[in-house]
């Protein structure tokens, strides 16, 4: 047969509400894996002992506002707002996470010597005389940026902080896809 022959298909749109459960999975899924890595690294920290490096602490930031993006996105679904404020949400979300990716992969270039780190990061000096070195004793020092403290699978807590986020970036710029199509079928 020819081409010709066979009718037009286009796959139908998807339905509104099948949009809506689809837009809040994805918010949910955001909010739940955000909220566990943040919960991770302070547990890690306070729990398991790790004191964060100057680049480990600024890579939270972006955790700390994209929980509560994601669990406005997440109302915002459930309350049927307007596609503009669904996609301008989840956007938002996809772009902290994309940010986060980059600081992540950044402090994993440190790590590995590919670059220099901050001056923030910098290994602490060691003691000049029992005077410096009850001094440093007294005032506790940030871990150095450039040693990875932990590693599971050859990735430190930057490095799976890399991955992690960009998993999330693509959800968030799937869901801000997802807002923007619509009802419009796909062709």
């Amino acid at each position: 047969m020819l081409k010709s022959e066979y009718p037009a298909q286009t796959i139908p749109a998807v339905r509104d509400d099948d949009r809506q459960r689809m837009l809040l999975w994805l918010a949910l899924a955001m909010l739940a894996v955000a909220a566990a890595t943040i919960l991770g690294a302070l547990a890690f920290e306070h729990i398991g002992g790790y004191l964060p490096c100057a680049l480990c602490l600024t890579q939270r930031t972006p955790y700390y506002v994209g929980v509560p993006v994601a669990a406005i996105a997440a109302t915002a679904v459930w309350r049927r707002a307007p596609r503009a404020v669904l996609m301008i949400l989840f956007g938002a979300f996809a772009a902290l996470m994309l940010y986060s990716a980059g600081l992540a992969a950044y402090h994993s270039g440190v790590e590995w010597g590919f670059w220099e780190g901050p001056a923030a990061c910098a290994a602490s000096s060691e003691p000049g005389s029992v005077e410096d070195l009850f001094t440093q004793l007294e005032t506790t020092h940030a871990p150095s940026c450039t040693e990875a403290t932990w590693r599971l699978l050859g990735l430190s807590f930057a490095g799976w902080n890399v991955l992690v986020s960009a998993m999330l970036a693509a959800l968030g710029l799937y869901g801000a896809l997802l807002a923007w199509r619509g009802d419009r079928a796909v062709q």
